[in-house]
């Protein structure tokens, strides 16, 4: 009975290690055929160690279904069995013991790792299905993060107004913001494949495009340049280009990102800042210039009217003698050369004193075109278009004459074989913002005078140097590079703006832009002046300190009927009006030891009612900071005439005795 039940328990044990033997062998054929055809046999150690897990188990189970099957299967002597049952135990513990070491590999690896191939391919327990499912939690977070910022992302790059624009290396526009559809008009449907030169204006941009990709594909990091590029519309853009390459996990690149932002606006202010800086430093210049001018002006000025007096005296003593007159008459001619030199320094550089007069524009226009009638000669045709209403400035008429004759002479000198010269009178109204403008003039209605040739015209590089001193593209000796420097000083100095348009071949005009007068009263032109009165001996108190000078208009005053006391200096003319008085104080402005308005200051003191003559070559601001003189004051501009000088004293007139000075003196 024992040895039926122990071979009924050999059977029973065998057939339990051969099912457990068969069920772990399935459970490592299903982990191996999927992990192997995944083609992870080599790289999942997770799932190897699993598999030989169950291997070894099968192996073990299957020993002990060998171990039971020889128990019941040989029914030999006791010794035989006992010595193999041994061998077959042996080799059962050293296999269980190689399972158990397979078993604690399979459980550190596991510890890092989620699941084999996917959901529910091994069993989890539910430790460790905690870590997966906190894993997973930790997974989808960054995950959510993730897509969220990359949606951020994206709102940010489709809403920036500057144009974000992807590229193949080659130059195929892949992606296209809504930055780029403002910035060029298109829309992402009708950019999106085409080539991104479709944006170029001309072959120079094609190729610094060509060469910004290249240089791409060539590895560099990043590019910035500015580029030129044209809209929908065909209208340009400047634009500032940043360009970067896109690269993949193994550092190759697969596109480039372009962005795009408009510059135009910022280019215009640049324009005109540097366009403000340019008058600046002229003004500068001019500044300079007016200084050195006016350091010698008034020294001049004194030797110019000491020359021109005295050849004057010498025609007068030389009339029976032709060859006497005709030698002093290039000298007068000389004199007049450089007076008018010396008067266009000065005024462009503001180094003299004016006298703004309301002006009708039309009358102006209309006496230059009688001076010139005579003097421009017949191969140029003169058209005039006057203004159908009343044109009023405030400015010097004298100045406004010369600025109209300076463009007509220069005019004239560009039509050798003739044409056609045009002055018009009209008015504008101007935006403020013209950059061609000289200077940049407000906003508002202004005068316009238009001086027009058929002449040779200018070339931009000569354009932009006209109103330069001493620049000048006539022949040495016919042009002192002045002219046009003194259409500019005065046309600046009356609160104007001048614009140049020539064209070589064509023509050249120029556009001068006046201030309306605000008071519109009585305009003024000049007219020739008739002879000057008798001095009828009324007292002239002559102060200035040129000797030679002060002798030449001493004379001159006498020969025209008045006495004259004369003065080196403020404080001796002091002693002689307090001696003798005067009718008329004829004082020169710069002098040493006391200027002329502080003599005038002085002596006014005592006759408050004392006309003031000043004279002078360059008077330094002391009539008026702004070089513009009252009304109230009498100024004759040095080198004078005889004539001019009595004309000017004979306009004076006395508050008082008109003869105090001459009674004094008898």
């Amino acid at each position: 009975m024992s040895s039926d039940r122990e071979d009924v328990s050999a059977q029973v044990f065998f057939l339990a290690n051969l099912t457990i033997m068969l069920a772990y062998a399935a459970i490592m054929v299903a982990i191996v055929v999927p992990v192997a055809r995944a083609g992870q046999l080599r790289t999942n150690r997770l799932a190897t160690a699993t598999a030989m897990i169950f291997f070894s188990c099968a192996v073990g189970h299957g020993l002990h279904a060998v171990m039971a099957y020889r128990a019941f299967a040989q029914v030999s002597a006791v010794h035989p069995l006992h010595d193999t049952s041994l061998a077959w135990s042996w080799a059962s513990a050293g296999w269980d013991a190689f399972t158990a070491i397979v078993g604690v590999y399979y459980w550190s690896l596991r510890r890092g790792y989620g699941v084999l191939l996917g959901k529910g391919a091994i069993y989890v327990d539910p430790w460790g299905q905690r870590r997966l499912d906190e894993v997973e939690a930790r997974e989808r977070a960054a995950q959510d993060a993730a897509e969220a910022h990359r949606a951020t992302l994206a709102t940010v790059v489709e809403r920036l107004d500057d144009g974000v624009i992807g590229l193949t290396p080659e130059g195929v526009i892949t992606a296209w913001n809504g930055g780029a559809e403002r910035l060029f008009g298109y829309t992402a449907a009708e950019v999106l494949g085409r080539r991104a030169d479709m944006f170029v204006d001309d072959a120079d941009g094609a190729g610094q495009q060509l060469d910004a990709l290249a240089r791409m594909r060539r590895g560099e990091r990043s590019l910035r340049y500015e580029a030129r590029r044209l809209r929908k519309d065909g209208t340009p853009v400047d634009v500032a280009l940043t360009i970067a390459p896109i690269e993949d996990q193994a550092g190759q690149v697969i596109g480039v990102s372009a962005l795009a932002r408009d510059i135009t606006a910022a280019k215009e202010a640049a324009d005109r800042q540097r366009a403000l800086e340019q008058r600046t430093h002229q003004a500068e210049r001019m500044e300079s210039l007016g200084n050195l001018a006016g350091g010698v002006a008034h020294d001049f000025n004194n030797v110019l009217a000491i020359i021109a007096n005295y050849t004057a005296f010498a025609m007068e003593e030389t009339a029976d003698r032709p060859h006497v007159q005709a030698d002093l008459s290039q000298v007068r001619t000389a004199v007049e050369r450089a007076t008018a030199l010396t008067r266009q320094l000065l005024t462009f550089t503001r180094g003299d004193a004016i006298q703004p007069r309301n002006v009708d524009l039309n009358a102006a226009v209309s006496e230059v075109q009688a001076m010139l009638e005579r003097t421009i000669g017949e191969h140029i045709t003169l058209t005039t278009v006057l203004s159908a209403q009343p044109l009023t400035v405030y400015a010097d008429p004298s100045r406004l004459h010369q600025v109209l004759l300076n463009l007509a002479i220069n005019a004239r000198d560009a039509m050798p074989d003739g044409g056609t010269l045009i002055l018009e009178a009209n008015t504008t109204t101007l935006d403020g913002d013209g950059l061609d403008m000289q200077p940049a003039p407000p906003a508002g209605t202004y005068a316009r005078l238009l001086v027009s040739d058929t002449g040779q015209g200018m070339p931009p590089e000569v354009v932009a140097r006209i109103f330069e001193p001493f620049f000048t593209t006539k022949p040495r000796g016919q042009g002192t590079g002045l002219g046009l420097a003194t259409v500019y000083g005065i046309v600046t100095e009356a609160g104007g703006a001048i614009n140049v348009y020539s064209e070589p071949g064509i023509g050249t005009t120029f556009r001068i832009y006046l201030p309306l007068a605000a008071d519109s009263g009585p305009p003024v032109a000049l007219s020739p002046q008739d002879a000057p009165p008798h001095g009828d001996g009324r007292t002239v108190l002559v102060v200035e300190d040129e000797p030679a000078l002060a002798r030449v208009v001493a004379r001159i005053l006498t020969n025209g009927g008045y006495h004259v006391l004369a003065a080196e200096n403020g404080p001796q003319a002091l002693s002689l009006f307090a001696e003798h008085g005067c009718d008329v104080l004829l004082t020169d402005v710069i002098m040493p030891e006391m200027s002329g308005p502080r003599l005038a200051t002085l002596v006014h003191r005592t006759d408050p009612g004392l006309p003031v003559l000043y004279m002078s070559g360059y008077s330094n601001g002391l009539l008026g900071t702004t070089h513009e003189l009252d009304d109230d004051i009498a100024f004759i501009e040095k080198p004078f005439t005889a004539a001019d000088l009595l004309r000017k004293v004979a306009s004076l007139q006395h508050d008082g005795d008109r003869h105090v000075g001459t009674s004094r003196h008898n």
